[in-house]
């Protein structure tokens, strides 16, 4: 969304209490200190509107890379490094910032998705030895988690 449509919000909301003030048994509204908070108030919504994503929760399978991908090239031109937070994924954009949940433990984890992952009838998330581990999936194959994309964060250049 775009400042716009937060200016408009704020002067709408300022013009709705100042008509509201207008009645003689009420006080006058304080207008600088008014358009002090709206301003607040429009960093804050601003703030969550750009850390929001249009791409909703889902639940689905999460596994973890095998050994064999150590270092080999991503998708994204990285080199896959286990000890990394970063994850594969079907069709989420590259560069996404997800949370992972484990449903079960409530452990939770958020990677970067910096590869592609075969296409499957169910969504799926394949994350590095790191974020298995810390969500408790290592060792178990795969498991159950909750899929919840944050950002849209810019990969930096591959080395």
């Amino acid at each position: 969304m775009n400042r716009l449509y937060f200016n408009v919000i704020t002067a709408l909301s300022v013009l709705m209490l100042s008509a509201a003030a207008g009645a003689d048994d009420r006080p006058a509204v304080d207008l600088p200190r008014m358009n002090e908070l709206s301003v607040q108030v429009t960093n804050n919504l601003e703030e969550l509107v750009l850390k929001s994503s249009p791409f909703e929760s889902v639940e689905g399978f999460a596994s973890y890379y095998a050994k064999r991908f150590e270092g080999r090239r991503t998708t994204s031109g990285h080199r896959y490094n286990p000890e990394k937070m970063t994850a594969a994924h079907q069709s989420l954009p590259l560069g996404t910032v997800v949370r992972v949940v484990n449903p079960a433990s409530k452990q939770e984890v958020h990677v970067t998705i910096n590869d592609r992952c075969a296409p499957k009838s169910f969504h799926f998330i394949d994350l590095s030895r790191a974020a298995a581990k810390k969500i408790g999936l290592w060792g178990k194959g795969k498991i159950k988690v909750v899929i919840i994309p944050l950002l849209e964060d810019k990969l930096e250049k591959p080395v």
